[in-house]
């Protein structure tokens, strides 16, 4: 069953990170993505494979003027631009709003960057770690006797950006629909950051979150919400946060619930090393299969490696297995009524569509191999 955005036709300058996310999101639900891909953008493709699929791919010089050329007229019916240079780059290269949208009113301009259109850092470089530790974001993360941590790049790049990013075209184009005009999408990975924090700064309002990382509900304070290392070295996770779920998870292990109040937190340095102790006693399986059926919200940590093999995924279908790959992949997210999740296409190589897609844009064999000859575009051997 064709996904709900088939029929509208993406343009993506080819970035890092976020934005390719976003695009495979909106990929995901149907859409018709062209990526333009860079000459020497080699190690960048293959380091992005994983968010990558669903497209046709083209390499065009965007330094040749006959390669911005190519751009501008694959815009002609394009729904969307994705491009993610730092702050002025797609103006110097004639690519910026105010190059293309004059002739193109429907067009969705959308951009990615860590630090926005404006502002004091918006030239600066900067990841995911960056960003999200200027929200506030990094900051509630890691145990209490440690330093902020890390969250790989799920909190800025993929989450905070390259989610909004998708959000912010979803929600030009469905006003586009309205007023038949495009809007310019200011997508920033420390807005989306920011964005996220928004639950934790509210319970930080009300008083009832700190700023010691390790003492609050959700950050691993709780005894009742943290993870837990078992007799074989693995993991469990316990989210056993409602009173009922309390009561059985402490049943589950064999624990008296009377003599443990879940929310004294004087009791809460006797409550972990009890719930410690009695993980410590069984492998990661063992405990699974105890909790299986159960409401004590106890679940395994599965590794990347694992995930896919888990029943409850095999049932929907979480996961499938794309060539060239070695470790099976997400299907598309969210699902829609009547359709089954959908089998994402494989990451293109660099200039595999080259051909197709200057044919699709009106140019003749004469005009491609001009082009070709010039450097302005390439296409894979």
């Amino acid at each position: 069953m064709p996904g709900p955005l088939t029929g509208i036709r993406v343009v993506e300058l080819a970035g890092l990170g976020a934005a390719p996310y976003g695009v495979m999101l909106l990929a995901d639900l149907g859409a018709d993505v062209v990526v333009v891909d860079r000459p020497d953008a080699g190690a960048e493709v293959a380091a992005h494979v994983g968010v990558r699929r669903g497209r046709r791919s083209i390499v065009v010089d965007l330094k040749h003027p006959d390669g911005v050329a190519v751009v501008r007229r694959l815009l002609d019916d394009a729904d969307v631009l994705v491009e993610a240079f730092r702050p002025g780059v797609a103006e110097r290269l004639g690519l910026g709003p105010e190059d293309v949208l004059p002739s193109r009113p429907g067009l969705v301009y959308a951009r990615m960057t860590g630090w926005g259109q404006e502002g004091p850092l918006a030239p600066r470089a900067g990841h995911d770690l960056n960003y999200a530790a200027l929200a506030g974001a990094v900051a509630t993360l890691g145990p209490a006797d440690g330093p902020p941590a890390p969250a790989v790049n799920y909190l800025a790049d993929l989450g905070g950006g390259g989610t909004f990013l998708a959000l912010g075209v979803l929600a030009a184009l469905l006003e586009r629909g309205r007023t038949g005009r495009g809007r310019v999408v200011d997508a920033a990975m420390v807005d989306g950051a920011a964005s996220l924090t928004a639950f934790v700064r509210g319970l930080a309002g009300l008083g009832a979150w700190t700023a010691e990382r390790g003492t609050n509900l959700l950050d691993g304070g709780a005894p009742f919400y943290a993870t837990y290392a078992c007799a074989d070295g693995r993991y469990v996770a316990v989210g056993a946060i409602e009173p009922p779920f309390y009561a059985a998870l402490l049943a589950g292990l064999g624990l008296d619930a009377s003599a443990r109040p879940q929310h004294d937190r004087a009791g809460w340095p006797e409550l972990r090393a009890a719930l410690a102790a009695a993980f410590a006693a069984r492998p990661r399986d063992a405990w699974t299969e105890v909790f299986a059926g159960t409401d004590a919200c106890v679940t395994p940590v599965l590794g990347l490696d694992e995930a896919a093999a888990h029943p409850h995924h095999r049932a929907r279908g979480t996961f499938t297995v794309l060539e060239g790959l070695t470790l099976p992949v997400p299907t598309p997210a969210p699902r829609f009524d009547g359709a089954p999740p959908a089998v994402p296409v494989p990451p293109p190589v660099p200039g595999s569509a080259t051909h197709d897609v200057l044919a699709g844009a009106g140019y003749d064999g004469a005009a491609v191999a001009a082009l070709l000859a010039a450097g302005a575009v390439r296409a894979a051997s």
